[in-house]
Parts: C-alpha cells; sequence; structure tokens
C-alpha cells in the first residue's frame, strides 16, 4: 500500500513481473532496477503508467533529495522524470511498476471490514524479493497463527 487516505487508496502488485524489460521503456532507471529488471504489473489501473518504488540503504534518507516522497521509511515514491543519479548511491534497490491498484474513498475499508484482505506488515525485503512467486507464502508465515497456516494451502485447491 502506497497511500490509504480518506479519499482513496494507491497500492501496487509486488509479485507479478511483467514481459518488458526497464530497459526498453525507462532506460535512464535500467542500470539501477533490482533484478529481474523488468517491468512488474502494478494493477489494473492505468496500464501506461508507471510508479517506481525504492529502497534506500540502511542510514540514507531522501532528504534533499528531488523527486521522493517518503512511503514508510525506508521505501520511498520515485518521480522517474527525476534525475536517478543522484538516488543512485543512497539506493538499495528499486521496481517500477506498470499500473496500479486503486480503491474510492471508503472502497478497501470496506472490503477489509467484509474481510476480503489481509492487513500486516510489510518489510522492504518485500519490494525487493526475487522469489516473486514465494511472497504471498512468506509473508503469512511469518505473522504467526491462525494466518501462517494459510501459507500451507496449496495453490491449486484441488491438491488440498
Amino acid at each position: 500500500m502506497i497511500e490509504h487516505r480518506p479519499h482513496g487508496s494507491l497500492g501496487v502488485v509486488l509479485n507479478r513481473p511483467g514481459p518488458a524489460a526497464v530497459r526498453d521503456v525507462l532506460p535512464r532507471w535500467a542500470g539501477l532496477t533490482s533484478d529481474p529488471g523488468t517491468m512488474f504489473v502494478g494493477g489494473p489501473v492505468e496500464a501506461r503508467t508507471a510508479l517506481c518504488l525504492a529502497t534506500l540503504r540502511t542510514g540514507e534518507s531522501g532528504r534533499g533529495l528531488a523527486g521522493l516522497m517518503p512511503v514508510r521509511p525506508p521505501v520511498q515514491l520515485v518521480d522517474l522524470d527525476s534525475d536517478p543519479a543522484p538516488l543512485a548511491p543512497r539506493l538499495r534497490g528499486l521496481r517500477i511498476f506498470a499500473g496500479y491498484s486503486g480503491w474510492d474513498a471508503g472502497q478497501l475499508d470496506g472490503e477489509i471490514a467484509r474481510g476480503d484482505w489481509f492487513v500486516v506488515p510489510g518489510l522492504p525485503d518485500d519490494l525487493l524479493t526475487v522469489a516473486h512467486e514465494r511472497l504471498w507464502e512468506r509473508v503469512l508465515r511469518r505473522q504467526g497463527i491462525p494466518l501462517a497456516l494459510l501459507a500451507t494451502f496449496p495453490l491449486d485447491p484441488a491438491h488440498n
């Protein structure tokens, strides 16, 4: 979740790498992108819009850098029109997302109240993981019982 406010919410899907290479779409940023170096599918909204999330190195801050908006330190939302060079030495890694997930005012709160979502804390490593297909499982396992039990469910319910 990037932003959750009364007027609406904005987030991205973290575990869905897409087919397009960052170097082919945003070449200025390609050298800073974490593996696998592809654009991630951030969600169904505005698929032609790119959002960038970066994780800064331990002890670094975004103060003094143009084009950064703190999400939850050390994670920053990056303006892709800014110059990547000043960010590079402070950077632990970054991902670029094509599209995003969005909710109107009250919509996400209603979905949470219905039990459609598990609201759990994220870690900066969740953003940069190369084990995309196992992210959901890893996040659930660190929550403890009963959520951790859901991590053992097979991807295909027919195998249960």
